[in-house]
């Protein structure tokens, strides 16, 4: 059964590869049976990564999914912005103290996640390969860029860049 977190609320481990089920015991909790809250870290203003993410489950053996705002700001965001990932630019996923961003972020869920539901067999399967996920990945971005432009939303900048408040 997929788990998600009750709560609205780092990168990939080496082992992690592109091969589907290649999750390292690190992240999957391995034969201690430890699970991490997974966190997923996205403007809940775009509605299209919103939709995803709400329709996004992961293996109970992995964890929790916990979804964060990144405009409530909060640790979470002082570590991306402390790691310089514009968070405009790409969501993030944090697993114990592993940040995922971007492509990285979409290939770790789609590992991660269970292949329950017509929508989760469809982003295993297109985002189980790491080099799926980094050509689609930016198609995605520009068309999210594109509708928040059209909806007249403001970026984040988390990274403070002057002129950098539109999309």
């Amino acid at each position: 059964m997929a788990s998600r977190g009750e709560a609205r609320c780092s990168s990939i481990p080496k082992t992690i590869g592109t091969e589907a089920g290649a999750i390292s015991d690190s992240m999957s909790g391995g034969a201690n049976g430890l699970t991490f809250d997974v966190l997923v870290v996205y403007d809940r203003q775009c509605p299209a990564c919103d939709y995803y993410c709400n329709l996004v489950r992961i293996r109970e053996s992995v964890g929790r999914l916990v979804l964060v705002d990144a405009r409530d700001g909060g640790p979470i965001m002082d570590e991306i912005t402390a790691r310089g990932l514009d968070i405009d630019q790409g969501m993030v996923v944090k697993v114990g103290t592993e940040l995922y961003y971007g492509p990285d972020a979409i290939h770790a869920l789609a590992l991660m996640g269970t292949n329950r539901g017509f929508f989760n067999r469809l982003a295993y399967w297109s985002f189980r390969s790491r080099r799926a996920s980094r050509i689609l990945y930016p198609v995605l971005k520009a068309c999210r860029n594109l509708l928040l432009k059209i909806l007249g939303k403001t970026k984040i900048n988390n990274l403070g860049a002057e002129g950098n408040e539109r999309f």
